[in-house]
C-alpha cells in the first residue's frame, strides 16, 4: 500500500485532474453533456480503487489534510464574487428567477424526502439526492457529505457524487428538447435576431501590464485567505449557536461582506475574473482530491432510490419549466432562460450556459437569459440552496 503525504496526495490529485481532461477531449460525450473533469479523472481513480477492494487490496492511503482548504477557498471566491451591485443589472428579473429556484430546491428535498421514506431510507437521504446534489452540483455535496453522515446516512460521499454526476447528464439532456417544445408551441422568435454585430473596434479590451496582472492576483489571495481566516470565527460563533452548518459558510459570508464593502468604497479594487480563476482552481483540485477517496461500495443497495429519485426530479424539473417561462414573461428569452433553469437545477451552471448556447445558436440571441441565468446559478443559488440544506438538516439531526 502506497502511503501519501498532504503535499503528495495533492500532487496526485493534480495528476488525475488531468486524466480527466484527456478524457473529456478523448471521449466525445464527455465533452457534449459537460461533464466536469476533476470528476471525471476522480471518478476513473475512485473505479480503480473498487476493483482493487474487490480483490481484497488496498492501493493507497491519502492525506487529505488539504481537502477542506480548498473547499472552503473555492466556496470563500463564491462570496467574494456576490454582489449586490450584480442584482441591480436587472434586478427584478434576477430576484423573481432567484426567487424560483429557491423555490424550487424546497421541492427538490421534498420530493427526494418522500422517496427516501418510500424505500426506507433516513429523510435526510432525500434531501442529499436533492438540491444538495442537484442544485449545489458535486462540489456541494461534497461539502455538506460529513454533516449528513453524522447525521446518519451513510455512504453520502458516494451518494453524493452519483446523485450529481447522473443529475449533469439528465440536465444536459432534457434542457434543449423541452425548450424547443416551447419555442414551437409559441411561436416564440428571438427579438435581437436581427441586431447589427458590433464592429470589430467597438470594444476594446486594455490588457493589464505583467506587475498589475500580479498584484490583483495577490489582492485576491489575500482576500480569500483572510475571509477565510475571519469566517473560522463566524463559524465557530454559528456552531456555538447550536447551528449545524457545512464549514464554508462563514468564509462565503465574510468574503460577500468584503466584496459588498469593496463595491461601495472601492478600497481594495477586486477583480472578479482573477478571483474566480482562483476559485475554479481551488475547486477542481479539491473534487479530483475528494473523489479518489471515495468508497463506491459503499452505493451498494442505494442504486434504486438514486434512479427513482433522479426520474422523478427530472419530470419535475421539466413541468416546472413551463411556470418559469410563464412568470419570466412568456417571451423568447424567456423560454431560454427556462433551458438554463433546467441546467443548473439538475448539475451546474456550465450545464446551463451550454444548455442555452445550443438553443441560440438555432433560434437567435436571448441577452436578457444569458444576464439573469448566470448571475442566479453561479452565485446567489449557492447562498439559498445553503441556508436550505442547512434549515433541513437541523430540522432532522
Amino acid at each position: 500500500m502506497l502511503e501519501l503525504d498532504a503535499v503528495q496526495t495533492l500532487a496526485l490529485g493534480g495528476l488525475t485532474l488531468f486524466a480527466g481532461y484527456a478524457l473529456c477531449r478523448a471521449i466525445p460525450v464527455f465533452s457534449r453533456y459537460n461533464l466536469p473533469a476533476p470528476v471525471v479523472g476522480g471518478l476513473l481513480v475512485a473505479l480503480l480503487v473498487l476493483f482493487a477492494h474487490a480483490q481484497g487490496t488496498v492501493l493507497f492511503k491519502l492525506d487529505t489534510g488539504l481537502q477542506n482548504p480548498l473547499m472552503i477557498a473555492f466556496f470563500t471566491t463564491i462570496g467574494v464574487n456576490a454582489s449586490v451591485a450584480l442584482l441591480r443589472i436587472s434586478g427584478r428579473q434576477v430576484l423573481i428567477f432567484l426567487a424560483l429556484a429557491t423555490g424550487f430546491a424546497v421541492v427538490q428535498n421534498l420530493l427526494g424526502i418522500a422517496v427516501a421514506t418510500a424505500f426506507g431510507l433516513h429523510p435526510l437521504f432525500g434531501v442529499l439526492a436533492g438540491s444538495t446534489t442537484l442544485t449545489g452540483g458535486p462540489a456541494t455535496g461534497l461539502a455538506f457529505a460529513p454533516l449528513f453522515e453524522e447525521a446518519g446516512v451513510a455512504g453520502a460521499e458516494s451518494v453524493a457524487v452519483a446523485s450529481a454526476m447522473a443529475g449533469i447528464v439528465c440536465g444536459g439532456l432534457i434542457g434543449g428538447p423541452v425548450v424547443t417544445l416551447l419555442i414551437r408551441r409559441f411561436g416564440l422568435r428571438s427579438q435581437a435576431a436581427n441586431l447589427p454585430e458590433p464592429a470589430p473596434d467597438a470594444v476594446v479590451a486594455a490588457m493589464p501590464d505583467e506587475a498589475a496582472r500580479e498584484f490583483g492576483a495577490l489582492k485576491s489571495i489575500v482576500v480569500i485567505l483572510v475571509a477565510m481566516w475571519l469566517g473560522s470565527w463566524v463559524s465557530a460563533g454559528l456552531a456555538a449557536a447550536g447551528l449545524t452548518l457545512p464549514a464554508y459558510v462563514g468564509a462565503m459570508l465574510v468574503g460577500a461582506l468584503i466584496r459588498n464593502i469593496d463595491d461601495r468604497s472601492g478600497w481594495i479594487g477586486l477583480s472578479v475574473p482573477t478571483t474566480d480563476l482562483i476559485g475554479n482552481v481551488c475547486l477542481a483540485l479539491f473534487l479530483s482530491v475528494a473523489l479518489m477517496n471515495l468508497k463506491l461500495w459503499e452505493l451498494a443497495g442505494l442504486a434504486l432510490p438514486l434512479l427513482v429519485n433522479l426520474g422523478l426530479q427530472v419530470v419535475l424539473v421539466a413541468l416546472f419549466c413551463g411556470v418559469v417561462f410563464r412568470v419570466m414573461g412568456r417571451d423568447y428569452d424567456a423560454a431560454v432562460m427556462g433551458g438554463g433553469f433546467i441546467g443548473f437545477m439538475l448539475g451546474t451552471t456550465a450545464n446551463a450556459m451550454a444548455v442555452m448556447r445550443t438553443l441560440v445558436e438555432r433560434y437567435g440571441m436571448a441577452p436578457r437569459a444569458f444576464l439573469v441565468a448566470p448571475l442566479v446559478g453561479a452565485f446567489f443559488i449557492d447562498f439559498t440552496n445553503a441556508l436550505i440544506i442547512t434549515g433541513f438538516i437541523n430540522f432532522w439531526h
